[in-house]
């Protein structure tokens, strides 16, 4: 009988992508690095990195943290062989970019897996491909329906107020200020993305969306407002 207590987990690198600040503010980021983290600890997988893009579009351009993992990946002094995401969709929306990104890690020897849709995605099966593909078209459709709405609410707004203002950033409160403020300060101390969402947890510091702070949205939070002039106003 196998003693699964002394089976080695499996090491994996998890992908994150969010496409709008709103998102990047918002509870995007915890939801899907806690459905990574939760399918690693039922699948006797270990999470090494987890890399996130936010307030990126489901194009390739400007990904910095896909590029990165590819990089890693390729390089391979860490023996990780596996990604893990939320959903198919967040590694891209568009069909083409999905199928591309799909054979790059699999020429890589790569195995994709998908915390909602499961493993199987990079099989070639026919049957394979056509939900996959199928996924994609949907996920493709959702996202222009989406973009077509929000257009539309904007117009109306716009014709019945005369303005019509976004979301405003979470730096843009006194309470995000002060918490950007003090996130800077902890990661310039030292202390690793881990060390600075507990400290900030341990303040009563919370995220835009009321929030505790992970490791991931301290980091992304970092990148999105270390330079920004509002701090020094």
């Amino acid at each position: 009988m196998v003693n699964h207590t002394d089976t080695i987990p499996i090491k994996c690198f998890g992908y994150i992508r969010v496409s709008g600040a709103a998102q990047v503010d918002g509870d995007g980021p915890e939801r899907q690095e806690k459905a990574i983290r939760d399918y690693a600890n039922t699948h006797g997988l270990e999470v090494a990195e987890i890399y996130m893009d936010g307030g990126v579009s489901g194009t390739l351009e400007d990904r910095p943290a896909l590029a990165e993992m590819m990089v890693s990946l390729e390089q391979n002094g860490h023996g990780v062989k596996t990604v893990l995401i939320e959903r198919l969709d967040r590694l891209a929306r568009k069909l083409a970019v999905q199928e591309n990104i799909i054979r790059d890690l699999h020429k890589q020897g790569v195995t994709l897996i998908s915390a909602v849709e499961g493993k199987g995605l990079m099989d070639d099966d026919p049957t394979r491909v056509l939900v996959r593909q199928m996924l994609g078209a949907i996920a493709e459709y959702e996202k222009q329906m989406l973009v077509l709405k929000l257009r539309a609410a904007r117009k109306r707004t716009k014709a019945k107020t005369g303005k019509c203002e976004g979301q405003k950033a979470f730096i843009e409160s006194d309470h995000g200020k002060a918490t950007v403020q003090q996130l800077i300060s902890l990661r310039e101390s030292g202390l690793t993305w881990q060390e600075v969402a507990d400290h900030l947890n341990g303040d009563g510091f919370v995220t835009k969306n009321g929030k505790p702070w992970t490791m991931v949205n301290a980091q992304q939070t970092w990148r999105n407002h270390s330079n920004s002039q509002q701090l020094l106003s």
